[in-house]
């Protein structure tokens, strides 16, 4: 068959030349990725096997066809065997669906002529990420008449009635033996147009045959209740069913493989040249190498986040206790790799395994010193200021040195108004604010002198000497909690206690439970974001020695935690470098719902398909990413830049907390809407501090909906900071 010219568009065999196309910003199988969470059933292997790929037709392509930047294929009118679709398919826009390939696929409804069989076309999805990339450059789609603008083609193709195009994108779920056709979540197609595009890709394809509707949308079932009998249906539960394999991290390292049960973490200990298999993801991890688990994750679980951190691989793995090809390695150093289609584990000579991490180990993080000349407990809006000419990202490192940088960016939070000269962004209920408690912050000198003036830093400095402290966890871990409670016992400077008096005394905090929340010069840094090394308390003025000024120094020790300590070595991390300030504000006791956000759609780190990534659960008596075990939260992306005719708001569920008893949503489309508000105040805040040259970039948030004895829960902003990974 001879080679297609450059760019051009090759017929099915037996058709007319190609007429119609379409778009579709990326479709979002990656957050589907999330329905693989923990407590879905395995896999029927009976089911899977029961399917049969579909036999190769005529291939349109030839072998040797270019697929370079310069030379190739702009798209096919039919799909005729594996290796077309192969050259027509993406690589996956997220590491949580294994074995899964994507094709772009657009009907043109401008079809002179009616009598003509509908064409659709399979674009380039490498070269042609988005629909409008395509559309807007097919010769074959132009004939019919020009494409509207970028702008006005996002907000009409689809959502839009009588819209021109209709847009989806054709996915292979390799493991599964599936073909699914895949809406974007946030279209508002109709059945006929699902079904009109349904029976044109079943007729283009050679795996027609195959094809299944995959409904993409939380609310499946009654949207697409009428859809034609003869259209097979698969829903997420049923395709992530039979998910064995979790990509979380992708990511090579060499390590020890050792299998331990979760709850042994509590007593046996774990190297950073150790790569584990645990049978349940657990709450916190040392520095491993790598983790499998046979319990899948949440994509932001705290153990996910520090393998992130942590550059190591990070995989789920049904009955991994049980999987051959690990237990003949049991014991053994090994490579493994995660990618986004499998993982690999092979073994390692000692030497092998000390070469490679001789050329790999962690770059050491030199912490900057940290400023011990700021004095006063400043309220948090007055920490960062407007008069000068320093950029926002110089006054947040600045501010870091001296207050840390969860109180740093806390302060910019708290001075939104003057830092946005209250034009950026829309309002909630008339409000031009973010909503966040009103805050203090403890600098760094008052934990630097409680360390010197009590000879803390000396006793740190002996134990250290110890040789069986370098060498021996056991050891370590035991005179590193004799420091924690040296900390606990030592006295608080009276210079600190009149100021904070003093500060109590003021009209905001009086007679307030109050939050310290730790805040160090050694967190939320390039190569060290140290997400959970430290840790906060809560103490009431009415207890000043027993419970207050405790939680100050049970704050201050977390600096000394075995898994913080460990974390800080791995990175070779001065650790006397390291000082805490305080961020103080009233506590939150009653809880109507809490969570984290990331204001950029992590499952698509190419960008084209921005969302806000929204984990939530109700009250406070369950973890967000780090639930027990049989505890599901609410895991969303809420598509809050995406226009909607009908006045809602456009929402791609996971995940549904199973603790509501109605088994609704844990916040309302109003709260949902607030949240979405301040979290577009918040990326706009910090865009020009952290953005960078990135082409993907996002803030990692924590909020909470607190009952202020209204009736109505309210909004509350606890945390923003960069958020350093790079999609999921």
């Amino acid at each position: 068959m001879p080679v297609p010219a450059r760019g051009c568009l090759v017929a099915w065999p037996g058709r007319t030349a190609p007429k119609r196309t379409a778009v579709l910003c990326s479709v979002c199988i990656g957050f589907l990725g999330l329905g693989c969470a923990e407590g879905t059933d395995a896999a029927d292997p009976a089911q899977v096997s029961a399917r049969v790929e579909p036999e190769d037709g005529v291939c349109q392509l030839a072998a040797d066809t270019p697929n370079t930047s310069s030379d190739h294929a702009k798209g096919l009118a039919g799909i005729g065997c594996r290796a077309d679709f192969e050259y027509m398919a993406a690589a996956p826009t997220t590491s949580s669906v294994p074995g899964a390939r994507s094709a772009k696929v657009v009907l043109d409804t401008a079809d002179p002529d009616p009598t003509t069989p509908d064409t659709v076309y399979y674009q380039n999805s490498t070269w042609y990420p988005v629909h409008y990339d395509f559309v807007s450059v097919s010769d074959e789609i132009l004939e019919h008449g020009p494409v509207a603008d970028v702008a006005t083609f996002g907000t009409t193709e689809y959502f839009k009635p009588d819209r021109r195009f209709i847009l989806a994108a054709v996915t292979h779920y390799e493991p599964q033996r599936i073909w699914a056709l895949e809406f974007s979540p946030y279209d508002t197609a109709t059945n006929a147009m699902i079904e009109r595009l349904f029976d044109a890709v079943k007729a283009s394809a050679y795996f027609g045959s195959a094809l299944y509707f995959h409904p993409t949308w939380d609310n499946a079932a009654a949207r697409n209740k009428d859809l034609a009998a003869d259209i097979p249906v698969i829903t997420n539960d049923e395709l992530y069913a039979e998910t064995d394999y979790q990509p979380l991290n992708l990511a090579t390292s060499v390590g020890q493989l050792r299998f331990l049960r979760a709850k042994e973490l509590e007593t046996e200990y774990v190297s950073p040249k150790d790569i584990v298999v645990l049978d349940e993801v657990p709450n916190d991890i040392s520095v491993v190498a790598g983790l499998i688990t046979e319990q899948f994750q949440t994509p932001l679980s705290h153990v996910n986040v520090l393998a992130q951190n942590r550059g190591t691989p990070n995989m789920g793995l049904r009955n991994a206790f049980n999987e051959p090809t690990l237990l003949a390695l049991k014991g053994d150093w090994v490579k493994l790799t995660v990618t986004d289609r499998k993982y690999t584990v092979e073994r390692l000579s000692q030497a092998q395994a000390d070469a490679w991490w001789e050329e790999n180990g962690p770059d050491p993080v030199d912490l900057p010193d940290p400023n011990t000349e700021p004095k006063q407990l400043l309220n948090t809006d007055q920490i960062i200021p407007d008069d000068d000419s320093r950029s926002l990202y110089e006054k947040i490192h600045d501010a870091t040195l001296a207050y840390g940088a969860k109180v740093a960016n806390y302060a910019v939070l708290s001075a939104y108004q003057r830092l946005s000269s209250g034009t950026w962004y829309n309002t909630v209920d008339g409000r031009e604010v973010i909503p966040t408690r009103k805050a203090f912050g403890i600098p760094v000198c008052y934990y630097v002198d409680f360390m010197r003036q009590n000879g803390l830093f000396d006793l740190f400095d002996r134990m250290r000497a110890d040789s069986s402290f370098q060498s021996d966890p056991f050891v370590r871990d035991k005179l590193l909690a004799r420091l924690r409670e040296a900390i606990l016992a030592a006295p608080v400077s009276e210079d600190l206690q009149e100021l904070l008096s003093a500060k109590l005394a003021d009209s905001g905090f009086r007679g307030k439970t109050l939050r310290f929340r730790s805040s160090t010069n050694a967190e939320d840094l390039d190569g060290f974001p140290c997400a959970g090394c430290y840790d906060s308390h809560t103490g009431d003025p009415e207890f000043w020695d027993d419970d207050l000024l405790l939680a100050i120094r049970q704050s201050w020790s977390t600096v000394w935690k075995f898994r913080t300590y460990e974390e800080r070595e791995f990175h070779r991390i001065d650790h006397k470098k390291v000082a805490m300030a305080l961020l103080v504000h009233e506590n939150f006791p009653d809880e109507y719902a809490n969570g984290v956000a990331v204001t950029n759609n992590p499952y698509n780190p190419a960008g084209n398909d921005p969302a806000f990534y929204i984990n939530v659960q109700r009250g406070g008596a369950a973890e967000v990413v780090a639930p027990p075990v049989g505890v599901t939260t609410d895991m969303f992306l809420y598509y809050f830049y995406q226009p909607s005719d009908q006045g809602g708001i456009i929402l791609n569920f996971s995940s549904h907390s199973n603790l509501l008893p109605d088994g609704g949503h844990v916040l309302s489309n109003t709260q949902t809407r607030i949240l979405g508000e301040a979290l577009n105040k918040i990326n706009a805040l910090f865009l020009p501090a952290y953005a960078g040259t990135s082409a993907w970039w996002a803030m990692d948030v924590e909020f909470k909906f607190n009952d202020e004895g209204t009736g109505t829960p309210v909004l509350w902003i606890k945390q923003a900071r960069p958020y350093h990974g790079r999609g999921l």
